[in-house]
This record gives C-alpha cells, sequence and structure tokens, in this order.
C-alpha cells in the first residue's frame, strides 16, 4: 500500500502601466530596495499553491503564502497577481479532509468530496483554467519531473493549467518559460525526496515520484532553472528545502503510543515489530518513524491467518513502506542537506535571497513563538500544519510568508510588511 501526497489569497492591487492612468502610490518610509516587484511569479508546488487537508481547495488556494507575499509586495510598487482559483461553485476544488470530531484527543477526519473535476464520477481531470497565472505552484511537482513533458498527462493539477496541445507535450521547466517577470520565488525540491519518504523509503519502478532524485542531478537541473529565471537579471528568492521528517505526518504516532494503544487492546503487548528497509524484522526503536494514517489502535485487533496481532508479532510486523527506519531517517536528511548545500550555493552565486525555511520549520518542530502566537509541529492543535500532517494552515502560510518577506528585505533593502498571522487561523475545530 502506498499513499502520495500531491505536493493563491487575492489578486494583488493593479498598478496601471501606462502614465495617463492614475498610479498606485507608495506609502511613505516603504521602498522595494534593489528589487522590482511589478511583476512577480512564484514557482513550485503543492506548497506554493495552497495544497492543505489533503487536497487542493479554495479556502486553501486563497491563503496560499505567494498570494499573502503579493499582497504585501502591492504596499511597495507590487504588480497584479492572479492564482488559478476553483471558483466558488466548485470551492470544494479535487476534495479534501475535515475535522468533525476530536474526542479526548483522537481525531474523526472526514473526505469533503471534491466538485472541481470535469469528468465526474471518474474524477480523474480537474476543470481548466485559462488565462494568464502568476502562481504557477503545481501540486505533485518535482524538480526532476519539472523537465519531464509526459509529467503534465500524469498530474491532473498541472494538466489543469495546460492548453490540450500541450498536455504531455510541455514539461514544468518550459511552462514557466516567457512570463517576462521581474521577480520570482522558487520554492521546488521538497518532492524529490518527500515521494521517497511518504512511501516508507520503498521505491517503486512504476511510480517515478516515489524515487530520490540523484544528488549530482539535483544540482544540474536546479542550475538550469535558476539560470532560465534570471536569465534577464531578474531578482528573486530560493526557499530551502525542509527536512521533511520534521512534519507531523511523520512524528505523530511514535512506536511509544503504537505500543500503548496496542496494550489498550492486547495488554499482553511488550513490543510494536516493524520489517526494516533492509528486510529484517525487529522492535521498533525512538529513532523509528512511522505514518500518521497508522493511528488506529484496532488494527492491532486483528491477526493473520496464522493468528500473530498485526505489529505485535515479529511473525506479522508492521511493514516496511509504513515505517521509516532510523537507518532511511538517517539517508533522507542526507538528500536533504546535500540538496540545500546546492541550492544555498547556486542562490549566493546569482545573488539571490534565500528563505532557510529548513532551519524555520526544525524551531516549529520544537515549538516557537510568532508574533506572541505559539505555533509547532504537533497535529491538529500545532496551529501551523494542516489535517494531511504535511502541507500548511492558513496560520502556517502567513507565518511562513513572512519567513520570505525577511529574506527578501534584507537581501534587497526592501521594506515589504510582514503580515499579522493572529488574522488566519490555524486547523478548523468542529463546531
Amino acid at each position: 500500500m502506498k499513499k502520495i501526497i500531491l505536493n493563491s489569497l487575492v489578486a494583488a492591487t493593479i498598478l496601471f502601466a501606462a502614465s495617463c492612468k492614475p498610479e498606485i502610490e507608495t506609502p511613505a518610509g516603504t521602498t522595494a530596495g534593489q528589487a522590482n516587484f511589478g511583476k512577480y511569479i512564484a514557482i513550485g508546488n503543492s506548497l506554493t499553491s495552497g495544497f492543505a487537508d489533503g487536497g487542493l481547495y479554495l479556502e486553501g488556494q486563497n491563503v496560499a503564502y505567494p498570494n499573502l507575499i503579493a499582497a504585501q509586495m502591492a504596499t511597495v510598487g507590487g504588480g497584479a497577481f492572479t492564482s488559478p482559483f476553483f471558483t466558488d461553485a466548485q470551492s470544494n476544488g479535487s476534495g479534501y479532509v475535515s475535522l468533525t470530531a476530536l474526542v479526548n484527543g483522537t481525531p474523526t477526519l472526514t473526505p469533503v468530496a471534491g466538485n472541481g473535476w470535469r469528468n465526474t464520477p471518474t474524477n480523474t481531470r480537474l476543470t481548466k483554467f485559462t488565462g494568464e497565472i502568476q502562481n504557477l505552484g503545481v501540486p505533485g511537482m518535482r524538480l526532476d519531473l519539472s523537465f519531464a513533458p509526459t509529467f503534465s498527462a500524469a498530474n491532473p493539477y498541472f494538466e489543469r493549467l495546460l492548453g490540450d496541445a500541450q498536455v504531455g507535450t510541455t514539461s514544468y521547466f518550459q511552462y514557466v518559460q516567457g512570463r517576462s517577470h521581474t521577480f520570482f520565488s522558487l520554492w521546488l525540491g521538497n518532492n524529490d525526496v518527500l515521494g521517497y519518504a511518504l512511501n516508507g523509503a520503498v521505491t517503486l519502478p512504476t511510480d517515478p515520484t516515489t524515487a530520490l532524485t540523484d544528488k549530482v542531478t539535483f544540482s544540474s537541473l536546479y542550475s538550469n532553472f535558476v539560470n532560465a529565471l534570471t536569465a534577464g537579471g531578474q531578482k528573486g528568492i530560493v526557499g530551502t528545502i525542509p527536512d521533511v521528517t520534521a512534519v507531523p505526518y511523520f512524528n505523530t504516532v511514535t512506536p511509544a503510543a503504537l505500543l500503548a494503544a496496542a496494550k489498550a487492546v492486547n495488554p499482553a503487548a511488550q513490543a510494536v515489530f516493524i520489517q526494516t528497509g533492509a528486510g529484517t524484522v525487529r522492535a521498533a526503536t525512538t529513532e523509528d518513524l512511522v505514518r500518521l494514517p497508522f493511528q488506529n489502535a484496532n488494527l492491532f485487533a486483528r491477526p493473520n491467518a496464522s493468528g500473530f496481532f498485526y505489529g505485535l508479532d515479529p511473525r506479522n510486523p508492521i511493514t516496511s513502506d509504513w515505517v521509516l527506519d532510523k537507518d532511511e531517517v538517517i539517508k533522507v536528511k542526507d538528500y536533504v542537506n546535500s540538496y540545500n548545500s546546492s541550492i544555498k550555493t547556486i542562490a549566493t552565486s546569482k545573488g539571490l535571497a534565500i528563505a532557510d525555511t529548513y532551519t524555520y520549520f526544525n524551531t516549529v518542530k520544537t515549538g516557537i513563538s510568532v508574533q506572541g502566537i505559539n505555533i509547532n509541529a504537533a497535529f491538529i492543535s500545532g496551529g501551523a500544519f494542516s489535517l494531511d500532517g504535511i502541507h500548511l494552515t492558513p496560520r502556517g502560510n502567513a507565518a511562513i510568508a513572512n519567513v520570505f518577506i525577511d529574506a527578501i528585505n534584507a537581501k534587497y533593502g526592501a521594506t515589504v510588511p510582514t503580515i499579522d498571522i493572529s488574522k488566519y487561523r490555524g486547523v478548523k475545530f468542529p463546531g
């Protein structure tokens, strides 16, 4: 079994180009510094698109971090910023999950059916969006696959943005070209390691999204992307890749919590047994990570045909694709560090701003106060992460937007105002 989560608020104030039309004045004391925000484009994956709660839907799109940044840029000369929003009539988009109950800390997550599909009931193709956009975030986009034209036919989030003749023939790298941008953000590469981790470090030969991108290949392709975006001397900002093992998806269902749940069902349980990526079976340790969907204690109540309870007997362990064992965790972290080293080196060589989201999310994991509001990586209650345990809440988007804004201001001498995160919610509780 595998689970792969395919990894923007308002249109910013429009500045009229013609000198004979009214101009929006930049407030006194604010400046774009050495940057030009006249046409800002955002390149990235699910985080850039506003994907949340396991789906792409209108409320999440509205608060995608580039939308929030663009609205702030409008105060220092930023131009229009358009996103491929679902309509109000199709606001559920691809569908998502909602929190419908929380009893004694146990959540009930209920699917909300998508209504943004154009071929119901098969639901494989989303309603097309036509017209120019500046938020170019595509859930599930990887750096390596951004150069593969055939991926546009396999990814419904990308397919909805393309003309019929472009599907299967146009790569994401080609798609983002020729937009006459003056400033860009690039936050791409997360999925080059995340898909591997989400599938328990099991790479499927038929699914390229479950593979790790080779380190040298990553560096070369990232350089190609940055070269294209800066070909006209444009300035911009890049985001580093978060430690994917720091998100709630991998830190909510701990081996200790599983054992406690198992004892409630089978008091004789002494350990939780896992199958490692090496094929061995052993008792889980605190260094092993178990995927978030594995949270139903009743799973332990079901023996296999031989009478061995799942996860409670070494003869019926939790299978490898549901676990990142301690050796796989080390490997994932090593790839993230390598990717980030390449990102920083390439960005520095081009004089670009760097949003160190890797460091930021590690501080969120342990807890951080932002504008007097405490946020952390706890599932549901932490305020930063949505119900899929990977993507951001509206408040999480506002906070990460400020990480980008602070880096932009520091690099380019700008005074883009930061966002009041108190205006944005965390997880929406029932009632």
